[in-house]
């Protein structure tokens, strides 16, 4: 800063130091006038010599804020206009009112003046109003627009060589992959010594030969399982490729009475090698909880799932239902009080086996509750029969009585579902320090948190037949009564369409326990009754059925006219059974605002990977989703869906 602007020029101070001089002065005055006339000639020529520097400090500082502002503007102009940064200024209907010279030459024209934004940049188009900040790719170039709303100011910057050596970086990041075999005993089970060993070199040859191909690190660690270790440029190729070897030991082994299928985990891109290690196996822990042959692929924060055409082939063992429940027995006996929580908009699978578990609780004297939020249509009749017996009907509370139950010794059973958004009650996990997990369900990315004991069985035909199995083992002298083992017997019934669906020999076997105890099957005929006007209402939903790729039904629904999700999954049931469908999906507004979607297949399509991509999931049979929107959009996405899985591997097995 110049010296002149240092100095501190007080007027005030001043003015008042002349005053005092003027007042001595005339002070002085009064006793000789002639040192007052000397001294008043002294003051005046302060205040004129003051006059004079102070008009000449305010005209220097005038004339160095006009060079500085002058510097500044020419400054500005050419930062503005030499500087690899795109400046535009923008209208409030987004279309360019000026423009410097960097972004004009980017995009090879003079003027953008009167241009639209997202005739500019076409990625704005999809663009979120409140994005201030997007990345857009032009031709070969990638560029970060960053918006400045309250001055509607665009500044473009050229990120592309930034870009690709964040890419390089990724690339060349370590991945590690787990292979695993994930039904050797079954395939091997009745072969000799010589077909176990030609079978298990001919799908390790192909594994090998498949690793060769995408230069993959291969170590095998056991007679079913082998290492993998690439980079992320590698694991990229195989997921364009939908893990290709899926197929291919499938349909090398299809002439086996069971084909040999593969589980594969993945992971990439974590902060540290002991993280993508632990990744690696949750990775391959959640497909094997899927239903196995597919590969589940965790990148960062995504997660991905390739294959899971087949039907997971059943291969629980009794030794761990015994297991498991002699663990549960344990936690019961431990815990001052159970409380057993089911998904939202529960069904009888859900209902039924939190009554079994409410059983066991009470075998062994503990006090056990069942939280219930409404009764839906779907359960209407089995609660009717529940609420016959006093002694189940009080065991049903709210969400809220169940939060004021819970005590650090409180044991907290979830029924029917894995993930923790789905519960009847999030904030009763939150407070729960013991919760065991009980599902049949293929397992996705979300899942309750530190569960002390998880029995999850996709290959399981409902939730009710693994409650039913862990009675049998949770106690030598289990005694169900009639309205116990027929709500248990109704849950596996409702999941298997009646025995028609993923019915296993362990499944007829809880079936035959729970007869043996009572379950009155004309009972259950009696809850799954339809009345007359629902029929009628789910013909309504059929007749806007229409046939797609050949044999996928879809009905969608007109806006405006509300369904319960019962109604919309038996329609979609009941289209299953038309000839030359294999697949069926039904759209139609529930009555709680949200799009419902319910999907089902005979096997041949795996409906739930439809389902995931659209924010639901379930079973490879059986699936659903419920979206924001209105009908008509979600029919277009679903569509969309199709597509892209009729590109990337076919619709049909």
């Amino acid at each position: 800063m110049p010296k002149f602007l240092v100095a501190k020029w007080i007027r005030a101070h001043q003015l008042i130091l002349f005053a005092i001089m003027l007042v001595l002065t005339i002070i002085v005055a009064w006793y000789n006038v002639i040192v007052a006339i000397v001294s008043f000639i002294a003051v005046l020529g302060a205040v004129i010599y003051y006059m004079v520097i102070d008009r000449r400090q305010q005209k220097e500082l005038k004339k160095h804020i006009a060079t500085l502002s002058y510097r500044l503007h020419k400054a500005g102009i050419a930062i503005s206009s030499e500087l690899p940064i795109g400046i535009i200024l923008y209208s409030e209907n987004r279309t360019v009112e000026w423009n410097n010279d960097y972004i004009a030459g980017l995009l090879g024209q003079r003027t953008l003046t009167g241009k639209s934004l997202s005739e500019l940049f076409p990625a704005l188009q999809h663009a979120k109003e409140r994005d201030n900040v997007i990345e857009a790719a032009l031709g070969n170039h990638i560029y970060r627009l960053q918006f400045k709303p309250n001055d509607r100011i665009l500044f473009v910057s050229d990120i592309t060589e930034l870009r690709q050596l964040r890419y390089k970086y990724e690339d060349g990041q370590l991945s590690i992959g787990i292979v695993m075999i994930d039904n050797l005993d079954e395939v091997t089970q009745g072969l000799d010594d010589l077909q176990r060993s030609t079978l298990l070199a001919n799908v390790t040859s192909t594994i090998t030969e498949w690793a060769q191909k995408y230069a993959l690190y291969l170590k095998r660690l056991n007679s079913d399982r082998f290492l993998l270790i690439t980079e992320y440029a590698t694991l990229r190729k195989l997921e364009q490729t939908r893990f290709v070897i899926l197929d291919e030991v499938r349909e090398m082994t299809a002439d086996q009475k069971i084909p040999v299928t593969l589980s594969i985990g993945f992971a990439a891109l974590a902060e540290d090698t002991i993280q993508l290690g632990e990744w690696a196996h949750r990775s391959l822990d959640i497909a094997l909880g899927r239903g196995g042959d597919q590969a589940a692929v965790k990148v960062g924060t995504r997660q991905t799932f390739y294959g899971g055409k087949t039907n997971a082939v059943e291969k629980r063992t009794r030794v761990r239902a015994r297991v498991v429940a002699h663990a549960l027995r344990d936690l019961i006996k431990e815990s001052h009080n159970v409380v057993i929580m089911g998904h939202k908009m529960p069904d009888m699978d859900s209902v039924g086996a939190a009554v079994g578990v409410l059983k066991a609780a009470q075998t062994f004297g503990k006090e056990a509750y069942i939280v219930l939020e409404g009764v839906n249509p779907a359960i209407q009749k089995m609660m009717e029969l529940l609420r016959e017996d006093e002694r189940i009907s009080r065991r049903f509370i709210s969400p809220q009585q169940a939060l004021d139950l819970i005590t650090a010794e409180s044991l907290t059973v979830v029924v029917d579902t894995h993930k923790a958004s789905m519960v009847a009650n999030p904030a009763l996990l939150q407070l729960s320090e013991r919760i065991v997990v009980i599902d049949h369900h293929r397992r996705g990315e979300e899942f309750i948190a530190n569960p002390m004991l998880v029995y999850m069985e996709p290959y399981a035909s409902s939730t009710c037949e693994l409650v039913t199995e862990l009675l049998q083992y949770i106690h030598d002298r289990i005694s169900l009564d009639v309205r116990e083992s027929t709500a248990l017997l109704a849950g596996i019934t409702v999941d298997t369409k009646s025995f028609m669906l993923r019915t296993g020999a362990r499944t007829f076997e809880a079936a035959s326990f729970l007869r043996r105890h009572g379950a009155d099957s004309i009972m259950i005929q009696r809850m799954l009754k339809e009345n007359l006007q629902e029929y009628i209402i789910k013909a309504e939903i059929i007749k806007h059925a229409k046939v797609h790729y050949e044999h996928i039904a879809i009905a969608v629904v007109e806006d405006g006219q509300q369904y319960s999700q019962l109604l919309i999954a038996q329609s979609a049931d009941t289209l299953l059974n038309m000839t030359g469908i294999r697949a069926s999906f039904v759209i139609a507004e529930r009555s709680d605002g949200l799009i419902g979607i319910s999907a089902r297949s005979l096997g041949q399509m795996n409906v739930q990977v439809v389902m995931e991509r659209m924010g639901g999931g379930g079973h490879l049979s059986n699936a659903a989703s419920q979206l924001q929107g209105t009908v008509d959009e979600v029919y277009k996405q679903l569509l969309q869906v199709l597509v892209e899985i009729e590109q990337e591997e076919g619709l049909f097995e």
